[in-house]
């Protein structure tokens, strides 16, 4: 039996519908009190399971009777207020998962990462599965806890642990867009003036599901896989949704300096407000760049292809037409 953490979360409810999709036997497990609402439409066909992986005891009453587990439970924010809570989720919640897996004898163990954690240094252009971490200013907090998350998945491999690693990109999906890379649809939607001279690499929320899925039943270990469908500079990204919601693009190019002193500012309004910064150090290091997570690997090693992004911004885009343009 499967067990999926962060199952309540958007790619953690995407891996779910796959799972039933495929129909395994599996078990979901969320934190108590978590808003379960993206799987209603399921919910009788779901047994969930309540626990906290920055608790070990209930993590293991969990996965009793498990033999396979996703980890995909995880927090991601750019807000300097939360980097504790980050870190320790991110990090320590993950040494956690590994060490229960030991515990329950637990068979293979997928864990659900990011690109962050392949870390990115100064001029590089073309990033890897293989890319070496190197400790430098242009990685965030987030990626930091994505990186030392990982080495407790390396440490469980190398204990006996059978595992894999799937790097996505940033994930597009219909959601809340008030969350994560969703409020790059909220911006189209606003018709915000500005954009940033920047590349954005992406990745469907379904092929995400649909390769975890078929790593979990392959042969592979001991590796990473990259997801990311593709990449493009925000201009033409806002040029295609605003397209789709028929309203204007952005058509005013920030400097790197101005984006760097909007950052500053954000970063402590998000401080005192405790909200996610509108822009974040982050941003301000991607402007000018323009780099590439390739995805080769796992094109070849699963024999995949990726949505297109006409396919994906289709889909979402005709979801938040629907949701709100009676109140446009």
């Amino acid at each position: 039996m499967i067990a999926v953490t962060g199952a309540n979360g958007l790619l953690g409810s995407f891996i779910i519908r796959k799972l039933l999709q495929e129909e395994k036997s599996f078990v979901a497990i969320k934190r108590a009190g978590s808003d379960t609402t993206l799987l209603d439409d399921v919910a009788e066909k779901i047994q969930w399971r309540t626990a906290d992986i920055l608790n070990p005891l209930s993590l293991s009453d969990a996965l009793q009777d498990c033999t396979h587990v996703i980890h995909s439970a995880a927090i991601v924010s750019f807000n300097p207020h939360r980097a504790n809570e980050v870190l320790e989720i991110n990090a320590v919640g993950t040494r956690n998962v590994v060490n229960v897996c030991f515990e329950q004898n637990i068979k293979r163990l997928v864990h659900i990462s990011s690109v962050s954690a392949l870390g990115r240094q100064k001029d590089q252009t073309l990033i890897q599965e293989d890319n070496k971490w190197v400790d430098n200013p242009l990685n965030s907090v987030y990626a930091n806890s994505k990186y030392k998350a990982e080495l407790e998945i390396f440490r469980g491999q190398e204990e006996g642990l059978n595992t894999v690693i799937v790097n996505p990109s940033v994930i597009l999906a219909p959601a809340d867009w008030n969350r994560s890379s969703a409020k790059l649809f909220k911006y189209a939607w606003h018709q915000r003036p500005f954009y940033i001279d920047a590349f954005l690499n992406y990745v469907d929320v379904r092929d995400v599901a649909t390769c975890t899925y078929h790593l979990l039943q392959s042969h592979h270990q001991a590796e990473r896989f990259i997801v990311n469908a593709g990449h493009i500079s925000f201009k033409n990204f806002f040029e295609k949704t605003s397209h789709k919601f028929d309203v204007n693009p952005p058509s005013m190019k920030l400097s790197k300096s101005v984006v760097k002193a909007l950052a500053k500012v954000e970063k402590f309004r998000s401080w005192f407000t405790r909200s996610e910064p509108l822009i974040s150090r982050e941003t301000a290091q991607l402007v000018g760049t323009k780099f590439l997570y390739d995805n080769k690997k796992i094109k070849k090693n699963l024999n995949f292809e990726f949505q297109t992004l006409d396919n994906t911004l289709e889909w979402c885009c005709e979801y938040y037409n629907k949701k709100f343009n009676s109140k446009k």
